[in-house]
């Protein structure tokens, strides 16, 4: 019979399990919660035996003094985003199958994107800010729909092939800019891969869904900025680093872009001197795009689900392998 472990502690397990999915786990195996703490000690007490574990926000690596004692550990499932904080040489020497949760928190992230393209494209917030002020027709001139515009999209991890995926609900064009993403591939998803100079030039509306890696840092900086059409949409749900927010503040001081919409900025929560915080067109949210309250009970189902399909000899759907970290948040 199977041991599933859950070594989150109560706080992240409480947010991210529900009792339905609690009751799913124990038909699939023997369930252990820890009830303590995720220090080495409550943990290495709960994963004992073990053949799954479920982890989440606080856990920290699976060593080999942990992997000690649960030698038949077959499955590690991360119930929160990134896995780099419980991934450990130990681990992949084991030789044991890692499911990140970043899946699910994607199409949270993605639907955030999508909301800012519909609410930015009907300009919906310099219209709301003309109502408050006594306006009524200033604005609707600006108004447009989801209809022969083109979409560019940073990154086609889980959360961005999920909008694009939304996307294809809508007349527009999809261009993509990845490396990592094949011709066919892109094709599949529904757009066409294009360079990041292309892309900044052609579309009407970019939405940003790469990690936080060396090699995005600043991406959107001074120059890639200048490149974007004067009344285009950017949209960033991914991480603040990805955009120098001085040459953003510059461009947009200057007449550039119709809106910003930040999810996230760097350092988090914004200065209170940001200058992006005096500009009417640039939309800020507390990093809110995540699944959030009652959405991130839909981990804890699609951590159930990622078992099932393992218990079942089925394709895992979010396994993260040793190699794919480095291009990884």
């Amino acid at each position: 019979m199977e041991k599933i472990a859950l070594i989150m502690n109560g706080g992240s397990r409480n947010m991210v399990i529900s009792d339905k999915t609690v009751a799913r786990l124990k038909t699939l195996g023997e369930v252990v919660i820890n009830e303590g703490s995720t220090g080495k000690e409550d943990v290495i007490k709960a994963i004992s035996g073990a053949t799954v574990a479920i982890t989440s926000w606080g856990n920290t690596g699976i060593d080999a003094e942990i992997l000690a004692a649960c030698p038949d550990l077959k499955l590690v499932c991360h119930a929160a985003g990134s896995v780099k904080p419980i991934v450990t040489d130990a681990l992949w020497k084991k030789g044991v199958r890692v499911v990140s949760s970043a899946c699910p928190l994607g199409h949270g992230v993605a639907e955030t994107a999508l909301g800012f393209t519909i609410s930015a494209s009907k300009n919906f917030y310099n219209l709301n800010a003309s109502l408050h002020n006594g306006g009524w027709e200033e604005g609707k001139d600006a108004i447009g729909d989801l209809f022969d515009l083109t979409v560019g999209v940073i990154s086609a991890g889980w959360e961005g092939a999920h909008y694009i995926e939304l996307l294809q609900n809508f007349n527009v064009d999809v261009l993509l800019y990845d490396p990592f993403v094949s011709d066919e591939r892109a094709a599949a998803l529904g757009c066409r891969k294009a360079s990041l100079e292309e892309l900044l030039r052609a579309s009407d509306i970019v939405s940003i869904h790469a990690p936080s890696i060396p090699e995005t840092y600043h991406m959107f900086n001074e120059e890639t900025i200048g490149m974007m059409k004067d009344d285009a949409v950017l949209i960033n749900t991914a991480r603040g680093s990805l955009i120098d927010e001085q040459a953003l503040y510059t461009h947009m001081k200057a007449g550039k872009l119709k809106y910003a919409c930040l999810d996230v900025t760097d350092p988090e929560p914004p200065a209170a001197d940001n200058p992006l915080r005096t500009l009417p067109n640039c939309i800020m949210t507390p990093h809110l795009a995540g699944l959030a309250n009652n959405g991130l009970k839909r981990i804890g189902a699609f951590v159930c689900d990622e078992i099932e399909r393992f218990l079942k000899g089925e394709k895992l759907v979010a396994e993260v392998t040793e190699d794919m970290l480095a291009r990884m948040a």
